[in-house]
């Protein structure tokens, strides 16, 4: 294939028309990153020689900073293998795009990039290790919809709490105005704020978010109180669950965060989705009480990778020693 070109889209207006299913290698996506602080879309193209796409991958990279501790930083995300018009180019054309991305972040100071959500655990495994990758053991969380109801796949002890906290008053719905906005964001940004391999963008991003038809914010309300929300992208029959957070402490007898996670589940069934598939369900520790608590819902986990490639050599050392596969 010596007349396909690769190259790297920085600005939408420079976008040629693609043909995208997946909402996270899509050009609605990119314009969403563009209009949001902090964020920069990267879409690499491969293009034959007639000017067709053959395929794409959309990377983002993503600028971290603060006063106490100083420092700042960027990395960059790419979530998923990207789309492709044949199948059978698919392998071939990930290398080329990859050797494209990774040349170009290394030239930009990029501290680490990280690739995740691969439909299949060996998927490009060849050409990410040929790359200096290294593959972390992790697990993904899915919950199947389309055969039985997400009531029918509880156990007795979590249909028992479920149960209890839909007689509490607590509601969930989707995000009415600015206001609800503003206070769920304010909880997400509490929520992750000492966890670690966690970025929450600015609330411009979850603003355009509310304007597209494949994503929706929830919103959990305790008498007029927002205590908890998600922000779910809804792509290829799966809904997504990218954001959850509550504030699960201090309304510690209420289980927001159950409740929450509980519609989510539910949204997703009444929409047709085959599955509610969890962004990140915790660091890949042995023992994570996030990815305990979530499969408490009857969901499966999935032993993958995520590949990290960081611009120090030791950190990509220490990654191999301790939770390389």
């Amino acid at each position: 294939m010596q007349d396909i070109e690769v190259s790297i889209i920085t600005r939408s207006e420079e976008l040629p028309a693609i043909a995208s299913r997946n909402f996270f290698h899509s050009k609605e996506f990119f314009l969403i990153l563009e209009k949001t602080p902090g964020c920069s879309p990267y879409m690499c193209l491969c293009t034959d020689n007639q000017g067709i796409v053959k395929a794409h991958i959309l990377a983002t990279v993503f600028r971290r900073g603060s006063w106490v501790p100083p420092y700042i930083y960027s990395h960059a995300r790419i979530y998923g293998e990207g789309e492709y018009r044949d199948a059978e180019t698919k392998d071939e054309l990930f290398g080329r795009m990859l050797i494209v991305l990774t040349k170009y972040f290394r030239r930009r100071l990029c501290l680490y990039i990280e690739c995740s959500n691969m439909s299949t655990k060996m998927f490009g495994y060849k050409h990410l290790r040929r790359m200096g990758y290294t593959p972390v053991r992790w697990l993904q969380v899915h919950n199947s919809l389309h055969s039985k109801s997400p009531r029918e796949r509880l156990s007795d002890k979590m249909l028992r709490k479920v149960e209890a906290c839909e007689k509490q008053g607590t509601i969930v719905r989707e995000v009415h105005d600015e206001e609800e906005l503003t206070a769920f964001y304010k909880i997400l940004r509490r929520y992750y704020r000492f966890k670690v391999q966690r970025f929450i963008p600015k609330i411009e991003m979850f603003r355009l978010m509310l304007a597209s038809e494949r994503c929706r914010i929830f919103v959990t309300m305790l008498n007029g109180k927002v205590i908890g929300g998600s922000a779910v992208v809804y792509t290829n029959q799966d809904a997504y669950l990218w954001y959850v957070a509550s504030r699960r402490k201090t309304y510690m007898k209420y289980h927001p965060y159950t409740t929450t996670v509980w519609h989510v589940l539910n949204d997703a069934h009444q929409r047709g989705c085959h599955h509610l598939r969890f962004m990140n369900a915790g660091l890949p520790f042995s023992k994570n009480p996030e990815r305990e608590f979530i499969l408490r819902f009857g969901g499966k986990p999935t032993s993958t990778y995520r590949w990290f490639r960081s611009m120090l050599p030791w950190a990509n050392r220490i990654l191999g020693m301790f939770w390389g596969g």
